[in-house]
């Protein structure tokens, strides 16, 4: 057993990363007499069909923070975080009814862009504006810190070496076939991804049983932690002010994956570039039924380094390799890429490929959606208004290299993050619920209006901080009270909406907003296909459940 990359390793990666390239590249070609204009790089040319889409949002979402940040948090907590990606799975079902018919049937670019249609072009560039931010500054620094990470456990590559690496093979592609460059290669990358991520949690359970296969190592875990097997986590466990027990179920997880999957631009997109709406909605169902699959490969590899490096028998039969970059519950984020290092040669570089594809298909997507806000939310907006098909493309290409540029520089100075999954999701959590306030209301009440909504947009951020900085055990009064972030989330919601609806009276007296959106019931109306396929999603998540409560 070796720690390192033996032969077949590099044969295995190395014929991924041409694969992805080469496919890439032939999907961006420009085809014979015509010309790349705003809807072919940003939309797709909207001819994805639903495997596709599904393929590409899962690809989109599952990244570093998921393999090493997830797998992180399940070596410190347990399978409780499961439920970001279980609950992910009712979130897209509802998105597909509620949300899609509403953003495809207004013909949209991007997610500002039906700010503008429902309150002002002012909001819309607030909210453009910190969507690049928040897409260059956090998901883009962590992705690429996280995966650097990876490659500096994994091959000893320096972290900023990692990060340069990673940023190009990502730009490779996306930044010159943009959107549909980034779709099909996911195609491609989720089949490395669920693969590869089988591989590494069958060899870490079948190490556990001591040789015995998959079952036994499953069930051995079990019997060894089976408080690691808990959903839901009551008061006295350490990681309760992360997963507030039934909160998560009744509290903010929803506002964590309603703002993700619904108001996200680099998920969202995918869907825009649907054939049809009815296609759309068959690949957010897909990407559910790949949801409830997740957290076998990317929170269970987790719990089993957990039981392996607490088991003196198993560290003495992987020998000297098992002490190298040791997981702890202080360094939880090392325990995926230590797993790697004791899987056969070939199959470390498919696992690792499966971890390059993760990283690499989230990166390219979030480039693409943040040069889509900022070319057709900043630049056509102000600019250049009468931009040409060429000039807008171009735009794109050259704002998604300097968000790229910005984040390698300062990915490396994230440093020693501990579980970074719970950190994005708690840091996300200070705006996320002040937005999805401003889009549920706008979406579902015809009362609101832009006045109200920017107030409370604006609200929600000092309510949100108030509850991050209230001094703490002051739990005499009820104004200053020491709750999980998850709970801050769902109590910020709260308030926020309801700022909103008080100016929105203030200012309307009740009557409707003139740019509110009639709702009726054909809006919603979905085939037989979804309905039965999102009540099977909700069956056998309740069994799942019922069973690890």
């Amino acid at each position: 057993m070796t720690a390192g990359f033996g032969t077949w390793d590099y044969v295995v990666f190395i014929s991924y990363a041409i694969l992805i390239l080469g496919v890439g590249l032939w999907v961006s070609r420009d085809k014979k007499g015509h010309q790349k204009n705003a809807e072919d790089y940003f939309l797709a040319s909207k001819s994805l069909p639903w495997w596709a889409i599904g393929a590409s949002l899962i690809a989109a979402n599952i990244s570093a923070e998921q393999f090493i940040g997830m797998s992180g948090s399940g070596f410190a907590s347990g399978l409780a975080i499961a439920s970001y990606e279980w609950m992910a799975a009712i979130t897209l079902i509802i998105v597909g009814k509620y949300f899609l018919p509403i953003f495809i049937e207004k013909g949209l670019y991007t997610i500002p862009e039906f700010v503008e249609k429902r309150y002002s072009t002012n909001l819309k560039t607030i909210l453009a504006v910190f969507w690049i931010a928040l897409y260059v500054f956090v998901n883009l620094t962590t992705v690429l810190y996280l995966g650097s990470l990876a490659l500096n456990t994994i091959l000893g590559i320096p972290l900023i070496y990692g990060v340069i690496g990673l940023a190009l093979f990502a730009a490779a592609y996306s930044l010159y076939g943009g959107l549909s460059a980034v779709a099909w290669t996911d195609v491609i990358q989720v089949i490395f991804l669920v693969l590869g991520g089988l591989v590494t949690t069958y060899l870490a359970l079948n190490t556990v049983s001591g040789g015995e296969g998959f079952i036994s190592g499953l069930t051995t875990v079990f019997e060894e932690v089976p408080e690691r097997f808990e959903m839901i986590l009551d008061k006295s466990n350490p990681e309760y002010k992360n997963l507030p027990g039934i909160g998560v179920l009744v509290g903010g997880m929803w506002v964590a994956n309603l703002y993700y999957w619904g108001f996200n631009q680099y998920i969202i997109q995918r869907t825009l570039a649907a054939k049809s709406l009815k296609e759309a909605q068959k690949g957010i169902l897909f990407a559910a039924v790949l949801k409830l699959i997740i957290p076998l490969i990317v929170v269970i590899p987790g719990i089993a380094a957990y039981v392996m490096i607490n088991d003196p028998e198993i560290m003495a039969r992987l020998g000297d390799v098992a002490a190298r970059n040791l997981p702890s519950l202080e360094q939880a984020d090392k325990a995926y890429p230590w797993l790697l290092q004791f899987l056969p040669t070939g199959l470390k570089g498919l696992a690792f490929a499966a971890l390059a594809a993760a990283i690499v298909s989230s990166l390219a997507s979030m480039l693409n959606s943040t040069s889509t806000i900022f070319t057709m939310d900043i630049y056509k907006q102000y600019i250049n208004k009468t931009a040409s098909d060429k000039a807008t493309v171009n735009t794109g290409r050259i704002s998604a290299f300097v968000a790229l540029v910005i984040a390698c520089i300062v990915a490396p100075l994230l440093g020693n993050l501990d579980q970074a999954f719970q950190f994005i999701q708690e840091y996300t959590g200070i705006v996320s619920p002040g937005i999805l306030a401003v889009f549920l209301l706008g979406l579902f009440w015809k009362k609101t209006t832009n006045k109200a909504a920017i107030i409370g947009a604006l609200a929600s951020i000092p309510i949100a901080m108030y509850f991050k900085v209230a001094p703490k055990g002051w739990s005499t009064s009820p104004f200053f009270v020491d709750v999980p972030f998850m709970d801050q989330m769902g109590l910020t919601l709260l308030l926020t909406m309801l700022v909103i609806a008080i100016f929105s009276y203030i200012q309307h007296k009740g009557a409707d907003d003139e740019k509110g959106i009639p709702i009726t019931k054909q809006l919603f109306k979905t085939s037989p296909l979804f309905n039965i396929g999102s009540f099977a999603v909700m069956i056998i998540l309740t069994v799942l459940y019922a069973l690890f409560w």
